[in-house]
């Protein structure tokens, strides 16, 4: 049997992704995220351990081992749940990103699971941006898109520069006087 010769590379395809490059959220988004994921972590453990404090109030005829197994899972859980909110804005930062073009906007997001969304022009209904008390600190803002139909009929795109959020908005409203509202 004769050895097989190697195969000429192959041209490359065309790129099926659109020239436009994909822009990045506002960076100060992973502070935020920090900020927001520490506060829900606190107030899930402060829950759960008084959840597990009451649960060894009520149980005394529990095993003695279950005095130091309940607070060190509580700890486990805390302690797993400070870090989740550490280390997971980053790998969310790096996995989400969007396109604004005359056509509409476009969507990546997704560290595990990767979604797409394509908001058309045509079919945005209107458009607000909002910003809480933590965004406002960082500057930061969420374009709310909303849309005629049923699927994704509010699209959320946090992490935006304030004032690049308002400019998007500009650009997606539908524009001229025969707007029928």
């Amino acid at each position: 049997m004769e050895p097989l010769e190697p195969l000429e590379p192959l041209e490359p395809l065309e790129p099926l992704e659109p020239s436009d490059p994909f822009e990045r959220l506002d960076p100060r988004v992973i502070p935020l995220q920090r900020i927001t994921g520490g506060i829900f972590a606190a107030i899930v453990s402060l829950g759960s351990m008084v959840g597990i404090g009451i649960n060894m109030l009520v149980w005394d005829d529990a095993p003695g081992w279950t005095w130091i197994a309940r607070p060190l899972v509580w700890l486990a859980f805390a302690s797993f749940l400070a870090w989740h909110a550490y280390r997971w804005p980053p790998r969310a930062y790096q996995h989400t990103s969007y396109r604004v073009d005359d056509q509409g906007i476009e969507i990546r997001t997704g560290v595990y699971w990767r979604v797409v969304i394509n908001v058309p022009r045509s079919r945005v209904q209107h458009i607000d941006v909002s910003q809480g008390p933590v965004e406002r600190r960082y500057e930061l803002g969420t374009l709310v898109i909303y849309t005629a139909g049923t699927d994704h009929a509010k699209v959320e795109l946090e992490g935006l520069e304030h004032g690049r959020a308002l400019r998007i908005r500009e650009h997606l409203l539908p524009s001229g006087a025969g707007d029928a509202v």
